[in-house]
C-alpha cells in the first residue's frame, strides 16, 4: 500500500539506490538495432526514426483516472507497476509516457516519473532537462516570434498587422507575470511595440504538432500551416508565407526521436512529448507509441488527467490522428481520493468514511461511463494507501460487483510490478476492444464541442461569449470548420468550475475563446478561467529541490 508519509525512503532515495541497466541492454530487450541507438549516457537513449520498422502489431493499454484531487491518485505510479506486472508475467512490455514539464516540477505537482518501486529512471535526468525535447520546442517557438517581429521592423512586405499576432513566445516555467507583456519599447530602433504574452511549452502549438506527427516531413508540414496571425485585411499568415518552416524544423531534427529509458523492473519506457490535458491535448508523442507498439506485445501508456480531458482528446484527436485501435483501458482511483469527492476535508482524508465513499464514487462511475461510450470496456485499478481501511476496501469490491465493472486492487508504491499482478491479469483476459470516436468533425467545431460538453461533461448547453462567437464566425470563413477541438477546461471539475466536485450535472459551460491551431490540426477552445501559463503556488516545490556537492538531485518526487 501507498504510504509516502511514513516510508524510510523517498522516491529519490529509491531511485538513486537502484542500478540501472546499461540502455543498450534495453534497447536489445525491445528488440531495437544497435545502428537505431543513439546514447545520452548510458542510461538514457533516443531511437533514430529512420532505422526502425513500421509494423505496430502490439496491443495498445490506455491508462486515466478519476478527477484528480489534492489527495493524489498515482496515476503515472499505476502505469509504470502495471508495465512491470505484464513484463512479470511473460509479455514483451512496454511503457510510453510523457515527458515532465519543469513548470509543475518546480511548481505544485513535482515530479512525473512515478513512485516509490514503480518509477521510471533516471529520475532526476526525465524530470529536469532530460534530452532537451523542451529546450528545442522553446527554441523554435521563440525563433519563430523573433523572425515575426523582425518581418514587421523590416519593412511588413505581408502586411501583418501587430495588433492580431496571435504567436506567442514560451518557456517551460510557471510564469505568472509573463502571461501579458509588451515588447518592442524603446524607440524605432528595437521593434514595432505591441501587447503579447508567454505560454508555458508544454502548451505551445510546436509542442502539439510534435505529439501528432509521424516523421519529419510532416512535422515540417504541420509547421509550415501554423498561423501566426492575420493581415490588415484579416488574412490569415502562416509559417510558410514567412519561409521560416524549414529553420524551425532545422532546431526540431533530434527532438522529434523518441527517448528511450527503463523502468525500476527493466521494462523499457519510452518517454517523448509533453503537453498538458488541461490546455493541450495530453498526450505522449504519436511517434513514441508507435515506436512502442513495434518493439512490444503489450504496450502502456496514458492520457493527462481524467477522462473527460485526457483520455477524450487520446480517442478523438491522437488516435484519430493516427489511426490508433485502444485494446485496453485502465481508470485509476484511490480511497481517499473518492472521500475527497464525497465532501471530506483534506485533512480528514485518512479517517473511515463510508458514507462519503459512497457519496463520491460517482465521480468514478462517470469515468467509468466516459470511456465505454469511445468503446472501451475499462477496468478499475484501486490504488491502496496504508489508510484504506477493510471495510472501505470491501465497499469498493460491492460497488465494482453491483456497477458491473472490474476492479483489481494494487500496491505498485511498495511493490512495484508485484504489486500489480491483479491488475495485469484482468486486462490481458480482455484486450479486445475496438475503440471509437465521440463525434465527427465533419458537423463543425460548434457541434464538436456541443457532443463533448453534453456527452462527456454532462453540461445542459454551452454558451459562448461574445469573442468566441466571433472567432467562429473566422474558423467558419477561413475553412478550418471541420478541424477537431481541444478543450482547455479545469481538471478538477466535470464542469468549468473546479469547486463542483462529484459528478456535476445541470451545468453550462462556458467558451470564452477558440484558438485555431492549423498546424496541430485542431481548434483549442478555452473555458472556464485556464490560463495557458500556469503560475507557482505560494510554497513551490521548488523550495525543497536541493543538489549536493557528489551532484545528487534531493527533494524531486
Amino acid at each position: 500500500m501507498t504510504d509516502n508519509s511514513a516510508a524510510p525512503l523517498t522516491d529519490a532515495d529509491i531511485a538513486q539506490n537502484h542500478t540501472l541497466e546499461p540502455i543498450t541492454t534495453i534497447a536489445e530487450r525491445a528488440g531495437i538495432p544497435d545502428t537505431a541507438v543513439i546514447p545520452f549516457g548510458s542510461t538514457k537513449a533516443k531511437v533514430d526514426l529512420t532505422r526502425v520498422g513500421d509494423n505496430d502489431h502490439g496491443k495498445l493499454v490506455l491508462i486515466t483516472g478519476i478527477s484528480p484531487t489534492p489527495a493524489g491518485e498515482g496515476k503515472s505510479t499505476v502505469l509504470i507497476g502495471l508495465a512491470d506486472a505484464l513484463r512479470n508475467a511473460g509479455h514483451r512490455a512496454a511503457a510510453a509516457i510523457r515527458e515532465p514539464s519543469q513548470g509543475p516540477v518546480m511548481g505544485i505537482k513535482g515530479g512525473a516519473a512515478g513512485g516509490g518501486y514503480s518509477q521510471i529512471v533516471p529520475m532526476e535526468d526525465i524530470n529536469l532537462h532530460f534530452t532537451g525535447d523542451f529546450h528545442a520546442i522553446t527554441a523554435a517557438t521563440n525563433t519563430l516570434a523573433a523572425i515575426i517581429d523582425n518581418h514587421i521592423h523590416q519593412g511588413n512586405q505581408l502586411g501583418i498587422d501587430p495588433r492580431r499576432v496571435t504567436w506567442q513566445r514560451c518557456m517551460d516555467v510557471n510564469d505568472r507575470s509573463l502571461r501579458g507583456v509588451i515588447t518592442g519599447l524603446g524607440g524605432p530602433a528595437h521593434g514595432t511595440p505591441r501587447e503579447t504574452g508567454f505560454t508555458i511549452t508544454a502548451a505551445s502549438e510546436i509542442m502539439a504538432i510534435l505529439g501528432l506527427v509521424d516523421n519529419l516531413a510532416e512535422l515540417k508540414e504541420r509547421i509550415g500551416k501554423i498561423t501566426i496571425g492575420t493581415t490588415y485585411d484579416h488574412r490569415p499568415v502562416t509559417v510558410n508565407d514567412l519561409h521560416a518552416a524549414g529553420a524551425l524544423t532545422a532546431l526540431m531534427k533530434d527532438a522529434i526521436n523518441p527517448n528511450l529509458v527503463q523502468t525500476l523492473g527493466g521494462t523499457p519506457a519510452f518517454v517523448h512529448g509533453g503537453p498538458f490535458a488541461n490546455i493541450a491535448h495530453g498526450c505522449n508523442t504519436l511517434i513514441a507509441t508507435r515506436t512502442a507498439l513495434q518493439h512490444a506485445d503489450v504496450v502502456v501508456t496514458e492520457a493527462g488527467f481524467g477522462s473527460d480531458l485526457g483520455a477524450e482528446k487520446f480517442f478523438d484527436i491522437k488516435a484519430r490522428a493516427g489511426g490508433l485501435n485502444v485494446d485496453g483501458a485502465v481508470v485509476v482511483a484511490t480511497i481517499r481520493s473518492l472521500k475527497y469527492n464525497g465532501g471530506v476535508a483534506r485533512e480528514d482524508l485518512t479517517t473511515e468514511n463510508l458514507d462519503a465513499l459512497r457519496t463520491g464514487v460517482v465521480n468514478l462511475e462517470r469515468h467509468v461511463a466516459n470511456i465505454r461510450k469511445f468503446g472501451v470496456e475499462p477496468v478499475v485499478a484501486l490504488n491502496l494507501f496504508t489508510s484504506d481501511t477493510a471495510a472501505e476496501r470491501e465497499a469498493m469490491a460491492t460497488w465494482a460487483k453491483d456497477f458491473g465493472v472490474n476492479l483489481a486492487e494494487v500496491e505498485v508504491w511498495a511493490r512495484g510490478g508485484e504489486g500489480a499482478a491483479a491488475l495485469a491479469e484482468q486486462l490481458t483476459a480482455h484486450l479486445d476492444a475496438t475503440s471509437r470516436q465521440l463525434y465527427d468533425p465533419a458537423d463543425g467545431v460548434e457541434a464538436s464541442i456541443r457532443t463533448i460538453a453534453t456527452e462527456i461533461y454532462r453540461a445542459d448547453g454551452v454558451e459562448f461569449s461574445p469573442k468566441a462567437l466571433e472567432d467562429l464566425a473566422t474558423i467558419k470563413d477561413n475553412g478550418w470548420d471541420q478541424l477537431p477541438v481541444c478543450i482547455s477546461k479545469t481538471q478538477y471539475s466535470f464542469s468549468d468550475d473546479p469547486k463542483a466536485l462529484g459528478a456535476a450535472t445541470g451545468h453550462t459551460l462556458h467558451v470564452r475563446e477558440l484558438l485555431p491551431r492549423t498546424g496541430a490540426g485542431f481548434i483549442v477552445a478555452l473555458t472556464g478561467d485556464v490560463m495557458t501559463m500556469p503560475g507557482l503556488p505560494k510554497k513551490p516545490a521548488a523550495e525543497t529541490i536541493d543538489i549536493d556537492d557528489r551532484a545528487r538531485v534531493t527533494g524531486l518526487f
